[in-house]
C-alpha cells in the first residue's frame, strides 16, 4: 500500500485544522444521512491514493472504506477538495457494515486459499507446491506456485458484500502461466467458496473475462547505453497521428518526437537525459515480439546508436518477415497514447504507465506497458491487462485471419498417385510455414518397434539418420505434439506433417514448444494415411511446403485497436483511483465504450464530419475504411445509421461488455461533435483549444470523478460535474442535450449498476428551476438588447432598440448553471444593481408578456 495510515473521521476532539482529513470529516458528518449510511460506516477510512488535477485545480482523494482494519471490496469514496472544501463527492460505500459482517478471522490460510482457487479454475500445476515468499503483515502475503504462475501471487484479506452480508475473503491476483488470464478472485476465507472472479486481461473482440496477477517489469540487459545528446530521441518509420491503419494513410519518418510528457525522448528510463536502450524499449513501453506466446523477453528491433528505426514493410509476405516494422509501429503508438493523454490528466500522479517518474514520487513508477507484437497466444483479438499502480500492464496484439481461405500449404509432385494439393493446419508453436518453399522428400519417423504405434514418435526415434533434411511424417498419438516434433527437429528434419488419428478435421496443435523452430502442419486422417501407406511401400514421395497466402493481418498496424487497448489502462487506472483495478467489472460499466471513444479521438482527422460512419478494427478484419468493423453499427451522429439509445443496454442480444460499451461510446461520440460544432476543431491533439480538446479533457476528468462500479448515469453526472468545476458549468446545457437525445435524460434511471436489465431511458432535460437551457448562448439576440458597461462591476444599464414599455420589463440574472440568482423589475433609469453578485459570467434575461431578450454579462 502506498499509504499505511488509518484515520478516524469522527473524533471527539479535532486537533488539526483544514487538513484533507478534517475537510472530509466535516463533509461526511453533514452528508451521512443524505447518503444513506451510518456515521459508523465511514468512521474508518484509509487514504488509498491521491493526486492533484491541473484541469480541475483541485486535489482528488480516493478513500477506502474499512471494517476491523480490513478493506471492503470496491468500497471507494472520491473526494474533490478545492479551496479547503470538499466540492464533489461520489462513493460506493457499503451501508450498515457492522450489522452485515459476522466474521473477524480467517480459518483458511493464504496457501489453502490459493490452492482452492487453483482447484476451482482447474489450473495445471505440474505438482508444484504453493509456498509463502513473504508477508507484509498478517493480512497481506506474497505466495509462489511456479506451476500455476511464474509471477508472485498477491494474497490479501478483504471483506466483500455477498447476499447482503460482508464476507471475509482472501483477495488473490494470479497470472495463469501460458494463458490469456490474469485472475483477480475473492475466496471465502472460511468456506473456500469462490465469491467473485474478474479477469484483468480485457479482450478486444470477444465477450469473455480475462485477467492476470500484478507483473513486475521484465528485466533484460542494457542495449548500447548511450551518452545523452539531442539526437538520442530517435527516428521511426511508422504510421503517424492520426492515421488509423495502412488503409487510411502511409507510413512516414517520425523524427525527434519530443513532448513534455517524455522530456528526454522515448528511450530514457532514469531521467538523466540519455537513452538507456537502442531497442524499442523506454520509459513508457517495452515493445517486443512474442510469437511463441510465452510472455518472455522476446526480440526487439535495434535502432543503433542513432536510434534509427526505419525498417522495410511488405504486406505481400508473412508477418514474421516484417516484425521490425511491426514492433516499431507498436512502440510508437504506445508512446503516442502516453504523451497525448498525459496532457489531459493521465499523468504520473494519476497513475499512468512509466518506469521512471520525472515529477511524481518514484514509488509510483516501475510500470511501463509491456507490449507484445504478433503474439502467438491468440488469434483475431487483442487484449490489455491492468494491475494496480506500480505493476506493469501488458498489451497483447494478435494476428487476424485473412479475408480469403489460405491456399493449401502442402503439395505432392511424386508419385502421380498422390500428386496434388493438401490442406493442413499449422501448429500454434514453432516456425511459420515459409514463403520460400521447402522442397524435400518425405520420411516416416520410426520409434521402438515394440511400442503400441511405431509411427507416433512417442518413444525414442530409431531412424534419426534417415530423417535428416526430410519433411518428416508422424502419426498423432498419446504423447504431446511438442515431444514428437522436437525429436524430429533434433534428427535434422526440415518440417513435420502430423497425421490425424481420428476421422475428424485436423486441429491446431498446441503446446509450449518454445525450443521448436521448424514448421509443422496437421493433415486429415484420410490424406495422411494415404501418404503413410506409400512410404511404407518404399515409394519415394516428393513434396513442397509453402505459404502462398493470403497472409494473416498484423493487428500491430491497426492503430485504432492499439489505442482501444491502451484505453482500458486509462479507464481502469482512473476509475476509483490508481490502486483499484476492479472497478470496471459490473455489468453496466462502460470500459469498452471509453476505449472505442479514445480510439476514435486518436484517429480523428481534419475534414471528418460527425455524420460520417466510423468502424472499429476495419483493417484487422479486412474491411474497407467505410466498413462496420467489429461493432453493431458505425459510430455516427446520424441516428438513422446508428439508432442506439440507453434502452438498448437492456436488450439481451447486446453483448456485455462490448455491446453495452458501444452505446456509451455512441453518446460520447455525439458529445464530441457537439463540442466541435460549438468550439471548432483543433488539429493540435496535444495542446489545442478546440472542441475536440475540450471534450477529451472533460471525459478524462469524468473518469476521475465517477464512482467505482459506475453506470451510465454515474458517467454522465461525472462529466457534468467536471464541467461545473473546470468551466463554471458553461457547457451544462450542451452536455444535457446530447445525453438526453440518446435516452440518458434527466428522468432516466440506471437502477443497480451491477444489473444491465433494469435501466429506464428518458429524453427530457432538467426542469427550468434547476437548469434553464432556454438561455443557451446560441439563443442570444444581440440586435435588440444593449447592455453596458460589459464587463461591469456594481451595476449595468439596459437599452432596447425598439420602443418597449420598460415599466413592464422583468430582469432575471442566471449563473451558468442555469440558476436564478437575482430578479427585479426594470426601473425608469434602466440601471440594475449587481453589487451582491460575485465575479463571473452570467446570463441576463429581459422580458415582458410579448418579448424576451438575453445577453451574456461579465462581472469583474
Amino acid at each position: 500500500m502506498k499509504y499505511a495510515y488509518i484515520f478516524s473521521l469522527f473524533l471527539t476532539v479535532i486537533t488539526y485544522s483544514q487538513t484533507p482529513e478534517k475537510q472530509i470529516h466535516d463533509f461526511l458528518e453533514r452528508e451521512a444521512k443524505n447518503e444513506k449510511f451510518f456515521e459508523e460506516d465511514v468512521a474508518y477510512l484509509k487514504l488509498d491514493s491521491h493526486h492533484f488535477s491541473n484541469s480541475l485545480d483541485a486535489h482528488i482523494y480516493y478513500m477506502q472504506q474499512m471494517h476491523n482494519s480490513t478493506p471492503i471490496y470496491n468500497a471507494i469514496g472520491n473526494f474533490v477538495v478545492k479551496d479547503d472544501k470538499v466540492i464533489s463527492f461520489t462513493h460506493n460505500f457499503k451501508s450498515n457494515i457492522a450489522g452485515k459482517a459476522n466474521e473477524t478471522t480467517a480459518s483458511l490460510s493464504p496457501i489453502e486459499a490459493v490452492n482452492k482457487l487453483i482447484e476451482i479454475l482447474e489450473i495445471e500445476t505440474n505438482n508444484q507446491t504453493t509456498r509463502v515468499i513473504s508477508a507484509e503483515d498478517t493480512k497481506h502475503y506474497i505466495v509462489k506456485n511456479l506451476g500455476a504462475s511464474e509471477e508472485s501471487i498477491q494474497v490479501k484479506l478483504m471483506y466483500i458484500e455477498n447476499e447482503n452480508q460482508l464476507k471475509l475473503s482472501w483477495d488473490i491476483s494470479l497470472y495463469e502461466t501460458s494463458t490469456l488470464h490474469w485472475w483477480s478472485a475473492r475466496i471465502d476465507a472460511n468456506s473456500g467458496e469462490l465469491i467473485n472472479l474478474n479477469d484483468w486481461m480485457l479482450s478486444c473482440n470477444d465477450d469473455h473475462v480475462a485477467h492476470r496477477e500484478p507483473k513486475k517489469q521484465h528485466t533484460t540487459e542494457n542495449f548500447s547505453v548511450l551518452t545523452a545528446t539531442s539526437t538520442n530521441v530517435g527516428t521511426y518509420n511508422a504510421y503517424p497521428l492520426p492515421v488509423e491503419s495502412p488503409n487510411h494513410g502511409a507510413r512516414t519518418l517520425i523524427s525527434n518526437p519530443s513532448n513534455p510528457a517524455s522530456p528526454n525522448g522515448w528511450h530514457d528510463t532514469d531521467g538523466n537525459s540519455g537513452a538507456e536502450y537502442t531497442i524499442t524499449r523506454g520509459n513508457n513501453v517495452y515493445a517486443q515480439e512474442d510469437r511463441n506466446g510465452n510472455d518472455g523477453n522476446g526480440y526487439s528491433p535495434n535502432g543503433g546508436p542513432g536510434l534509427n528505426f526505419d525498417f522495410p514493410l511488405d504486406f505481400n509476405t508473412t508477418p514474421a518477415s516484417y516484425q521490425d516494422a511491426s514492433i516499431t509501429n507498436l512502440f510508437v503508438w504506445n508512446n503516442f497514447m502516453h504523451d497525448v493523454w498525459f496532457n489531459y490528466g493521465f499523468d504520473e500522479e494519476a497513475g499512468n504507465f512509466q518506469e521512471y517518474n520525472y515529477e511524481a514520487s518514484p514509488i509510483f513508477g516501475n510500470d511501463p506497458v509491456l507490449a507484445d507484437a504478433q503474439d502467438g497466444s491468440g488469434l483475431n483479438n487483442a487484449n490489455f491487462g491492468t494491475p494496480p499502480d506500480g505493476f506493469s500492464p501488458r498489451m497483447q496484439m494478435f494476428l487476424w485471419s485473412p479475408a480469403g481461405q489460405p491456399d493449401p500449404p502442402l503439395s505432392i509432385s511424386y508419385p502421380s498417385t498422390l500428386a496434388g494439393d493438401y490442406n493442413g493446419i499449422p501448429a500454434a508453436f514453432g516456425g511459420e510455414i515459409p514463403v520460400n518453399p521447402i522442397n524435400a522428400n518425405l520420411a516416416l519417423a520410426l520409434d521402438d518397434p515394440n511400442s503400441l504405434d511405431v509411427l507416433d514418435a512417442c518413444e525414442p526415434l530409431t531412424n534419426n539418420t534417415a530423417l535428416n533434411n526430410k519433411i518428416v511424417v508422424i502419426r498423432r498419438g498419446s504423447c504431446t505434439f511438442v515431444n514428437k516434433i522436437e525429436q524430429a527437429q533434433n534428427a535434422g528434419a526440415l518440417a513435420v506433417i502430423m497425421v490425424n488419428n481420428v476421422p475428424d478435421n485436423p486441429i491446431v496443435m498446441g503446446g509450449d514448444g518454445f525450443s521448436i523452430t521448424i514448421p509443422s502442419i496437421m493433415v486429415s486422417q484420410s490424406d495422411g494415411e494415404a501418404i503413410i501407406n506409400a512410404l511404407l511401400a518404399n515409394n519415394t514421395v516428393s513434396a513442397t511446403l509453402v505459404n502462398n497466402g493470403p497472409y494473416e493481418i498484423d493487428g500491430d498496424f491497426d492503430n485504432g485497436i492499439i489505442s482501444h487497448e491502451y484505453g482500458h489502462g486509462i479507464s481502469t487506472r482512473l476509475t476509483g483511483g490508481k490502486s483499484q483495478p476492479n472497478c470496471l467489472f459490473n455489468e453496466e460499466q462502460m470500459g469498452e465504450g471509453w476505449s472505442d471513444w479514445i480510439a476514435l479521438m486518436m484517429t480523428l482527422e481534419p475534414g471528418d464530419l460527425g455524420t460520417d460512419g466510423r468502424g472499429i478494427g476495419t483493417f484487422a478484419v479486412s474491411q474497407p475504411i467505410n466498413g462496420n468493423g467489429i461493432r453493431p453499427f458505425k459510430y455516427t451522429t446520424n441516428t438513422t445509421a446508428n439508432p442506439s439509445s440507453y434502452s438498448l443496454t437492456n436488450n439481451p442480444g447486446l453483448s456485455v461488455p462490448h455491446g453495452v460499451g458501444f452505446v456509451w461510446s455512441t453518446m460520447l461520440w455525439d458529445l464530441t461533435w457537439a463540442f466541435i460544432d460549438e468550439y471548432g476543431y483543433d488539429n493540435d491533439i496535444y495542446n489545442g483549444n478546440g472542441g475536440n480538446n475540450k471534450i477529451m479533457q472533460l471525459v478524462i476528468d469524468g473518469l476521475k470523478l465517477q464512482t467505482c462500479e459506475p453506470g451510465f448515469i454515474d458517467g454522465r453526472d461525472a462529466i457534468l460535474q467536471a464541467d461545473l468545476i473546470a468551466n463554471n458549468g458553461e457547457n451544462q446545457c450542451l452536455i444535457w442535450e446530447v445525453f438526453a437525445s440518446r435516452g440518458l435524460g434527466y428522468s432516466a434511471t440506471q437502477g443497480d449498476s451491477t444489473n444491465r436489465f433494469d435501466q429506464i431511458e428518458a429524453f427530457d432535460l432538467p426542469p427550468i428551476s434547476e437548469l434553464n437551457c432556454t438561455l443557451a448562448s446560441n439563443t442570444f439576440d444581440n440586435n435588440q438588447l444593449i447592455l453596458y458597461p460589459n464587463p461591469a462591476t456594481n451595476q449595468f444599464k439596459l437599452n432596447f432598440k425598439n420602443n418597449i414599455d420598460v415599466s413592464r420589463i422583468q430582469v432575471e440574472i442566471y449563473n451558468l448553471n442555469g440558476q436564478l440568482v437575482q430578479q427585479t423589475q426594470l426601473s425608469e433609469n434602466k440601471i440594475i444593481n449587481i453589487s451582491s453578485l460575485k465575479s463571473g459570467i452570467y446570463i441576463v434575461k429581459a422580458s415582458n408578456n410579448s418579448v424576451s431578450f438575453t445577453e451574456k454579462l461579465i462581472i469583474e
